[in-house]
């Protein structure tokens, strides 16, 4: 074979697999967390998924930390309305600030085990969620859980309300955070994620709350030294995409995304499961000292965010859904 013929083949092989890159559909997946956390590992799994699904006809990059859209929630949000930002993974707890309606996802002791959160994400009330989306300009392709928050701090196990009295937590933007633990007895602090690392290494905050693969994923094991299982709230992603972008795409692809989104929503609870145990060992490897709540010592809790419920339904403005979510799992 000779040597012009060869150099042939490997420019007609290289034109193929131009035209083939650019024939396949490409979206954007911003998340705000790094690259280990949980979120962005379910990310890059979806877009595995999606890959396989089309055999590689659509593309999906998955850009962590927020770097789409400068670290900004509340601009992440506006931009995925706006274009800018193709597709997006943010917490429910953060879309609280354009339909109070997500607050009540969050209802401190709402749910008894993961089951029930994922049971109410998918069911009739978080579909109605998923719709009132498309109110501020998003398309809605469903929500995945997240694992149940727990509380780290530089002072003190926490066994009790009383533990808290005075604790400077670090709290998202929400005022049902800042209602529940100001209720608890601690100076709640909101904050956005990006600058907790900081704040807890200066001390301006003594402690933060989130999922148990947030403290080893962001590494505050060096600059927090207890982590009590306390499991006080739910949570959840929302995966959305510019209706826009959605549009645009054929029926196969939107098919394709949206069973994409079904299937790693299922995929992330149980690996979310699995990581667990291995995320509260290795937190424990780090230094960190671990205390679980009794069913009593929890109970103390419970009791506060009962007491809450007026307030609660109140930050929701929508007394229905509110007695609807509650009665959902049996609460009310």
């Amino acid at each position: 074979m000779n040597m012009t013929f060869m150099r042939g083949l490997l420019v007609a092989a290289s034109m193929l697999a131009t035209t083939a890159a650019q024939a396949a559909t490409t979206l954007t997946l911003s998340t705000p967390d790094t690259d280990t956390s949980e979120i962005t590992i379910a990310a890059k799994k979806f877009a595995e998924i999606v890959t396989a699904k089309s055999n590689g006809d659509m593309i999906v990059k998955v850009f962590p930390n927020g770097t789409l859209y400068g670290a900004d929630p509340s601009a992440a949000v506006k931009q995925l309305a706006g274009g800018s930002l193709d597709m997006l993974l943010l917490s429910t707890s953060l879309y609280s600030n354009f339909n109070p309606k997500f607050t009540a996802i969050s209802i401190p002791y709402l749910y008894n085990d993961m089951a029930q959160l994922r049971s109410y994400l998918s069911g009739e009330l978080g579909q109605e969620l998923i719709v009132d989306l498309d109110k501020i300009g998003i398309k809605g392709l469903g929500m995945w859980t997240r694992p149940f928050r727990q509380i780290t701090n530089s002072r003190l196990p926490i066994t009790s309300p009383a533990d808290l009295a005075g604790l400077k937590l670090r709290v998202p933007n929400n005022p049902l955070y800042v209602e529940f633990f100001k209720k608890l007895g601690a100076v709640p602090t909101p904050m956005a994620f990006a600058e907790v690392y900081n704040a807890l290494q200066l001390k301006v905050v003594d402690g933060q709350e989130n999922p148990i693969n947030v403290p080893l994923s962001a590494k505050l094991y060096e600059v927090q030294k207890y982590i009590s299982m306390t499991d006080h709230m739910g949570d959840g992603w929302v995966m959305a995409i510019n209706p826009a972008k959605f549009a645009a795409l054929t029926d196969e692809e939107k098919k394709i995304i949206t069973e994409a989104s079904a299937e790693t929503e299922n995929w992330k609870a149980e690996n979310d499961a699995a990581e667990a145990d291995k995320a509260l060992a290795e937190l424990k490897k780090s230094g960190m000292e671990v205390n679980t709540l009794t069913p009593d010592q929890k109970q103390a809790f419970v009791e506060v965010s009962k007491s809450l419920f007026p307030v609660f339904a109140g930050l929701v403005k929508d007394q229905s859904f509110f007695d609807r979510s509650v009665a959902s799992v049996g609460k009310n």
